[in-house]
């Protein structure tokens, strides 16, 4: 799974991207900053199971801090859209190209009301952040009519013809953007479209596209630079959408990151708060910055947001859980004697099965039956996973 950072240029995507998984990109107060798309590594956060049991863990795909799990994740920051995308303007072509990778989005919008609907500076609460809103939604929902509606009517004649319903010819055409077919027969379904597909105008496709979005790609919006008085305002227009908001300050967390990775204070991402040590490595400049970030930031707020945004993509949007993969369920390790070794995020609904799967594929086809570790149960191949599961598969090859 991965997620994509999405928004016009000068939102402080970038900004977001480093400071989520502390990669050096190209950051400047100018449009088109990034041209690229940016990969990077960052980490959701979630409570480990090792303090529930008493354990001290030995994780090898994940870390464990304190009692919180960091698991790695997958995420992109992608050239910035401005209105006009999806017929090419800006970086439009390029954008929408690689937001085919992305299962879900962060929208970083500027709160601020800062700069234009094209990334350009402007006076601090001059721009209404919901029209950013408004145009990415827009130019989404436009994408994806040119693919599905390009000779729709001929196209969805010969279906009719071949007696193939109108699901598989809207999931064949988005199939590029990771659409099933069950997505597309949900959308047919809410958008209340009957009769012969043939006679369904570009109208009833444009609603039709804008349902399968938000199942196949939702989003979530970073409400970007909550520092600045002229957000907080904005912050409640952007809840009025009715797209989940997170308050954020991406420059705050980076630098906070930043003093973090030298050692300059105690701090993990998504604290409410950090700690300076009593060794005078920070000057008073740095202790004055810190706690501006302290009072600006952390107190109205209770964190940056950047780790709740990307907790929130994964968890909240992509509806994933946390479970704990283990060979022997009485001592919780792999084969190797480390306890708690993996934690999986997994779709919810998962069966144990398909966890076995995703382990390994010989292990999956053989698999016998499962073990709840927490307390010897023994569980079916069909058990569906729960949130913090910690469980052992056996199978006919791990017996060999």
């Amino acid at each position: 799974m991965q997620v994509g950072i999405v928004g016009k240029p000068n939102a402080g995507k970038s900004t977001f991207f480093s400071a989520a998984t502390l990669t050096l990109v190209p950051i400047a107060n100018y449009p088109f900053t990034t041209i690229k798309p940016n990969h990077g590594i960052s980490y959701l956060r979630t409570k480990c199971v090792c303090k529930d049991l008493g354990l001290e863990d030995q994780p090898r795909n994940s870390r464990c801090i304190d009692g919180e799990r960091f698991i790695p994740i997958d995420i992109i920051d992608l050239p910035g859209l401005v209105p006009g995308a999806s017929e090419g303007k800006g970086l439009g072509n390029q954008f929408l190209d690689e937001l085919r990778q992305a299962d879900a989005l962060i929208h970083v919008v500027d709160a601020s009301g800062s700069t234009d609907s094209e990334g350009k500076l402007t006076q601090p609460g001059a721009h209404n952040p919901v029209d950013d809103v408004v145009f990415l939604e827009t130019e989404l929902r436009l994408w994806m009519l040119r693919i599905v509606g390009k000779d729709w009517e001929k196209t969805a004649r010969k279906m009719e013809m071949a007696g193939e319903d109108a699901a598989s010819l809207v999931s064949d055409r988005l199939s590029g953007l990771g659409v099933s077919k069950s997505q597309a027969e949900n959308g047919i379904k809410r958008t209340g479209l009957r009769g012969k597909p043939s006679g369904w105008t570009m109208e009833n496709l444009l609603g039709l596209v804008d349902i399968i979005r938000k199942e196949a790609k939702p989003l979530l919006l970073a409400a970007n630079k909550i520092d600045l008085p002229t957000s907080i305002g904005n912050v409640s227009r952007l809840k009025q959408t009715g797209e989940l908001t997170i308050p954020v300050s991406a420059e705050a967390e980076l630098a906070l990151r930043r003093a973090g990775e030298k050692r300059l204070i105690e701090y993990k991402p998504g604290d409410p708060d950090f700690r300076v040590p009593d060794t005078g490595a920070v000057s008073p400049e740095q202790k004055a910055a810190l706690e501006m970030i302290r009072e600006k930031v952390l107190k109205p707020i209770g964190s940056t947001g950047v780790q709740a945004c990307i907790n929130s993509a994964f968890l909240n949007l992509l509806n994933m859980i946390v479970v704990y993969p283990v060979e022997n369920p009485e001592k919780f390790t792999d084969h190797a004697g480390n306890v708690l070794p993996d934690a999986y995020l997994v779709p919810n609904g998962t069966t144990l099965k398909e966890l076995a799967l995703k382990i390994h594929t010989e292990i999956g086809e053989q698999m016998l039956y499962g073990i709840n570790a927490r307390n010897g149960m023994r569980l079916s191949d069909t058990y569906v996973l729960k949130a913090q599961d910690i469980v052992s598969v056996v199978s006919a090859a791990k017996r060999a």
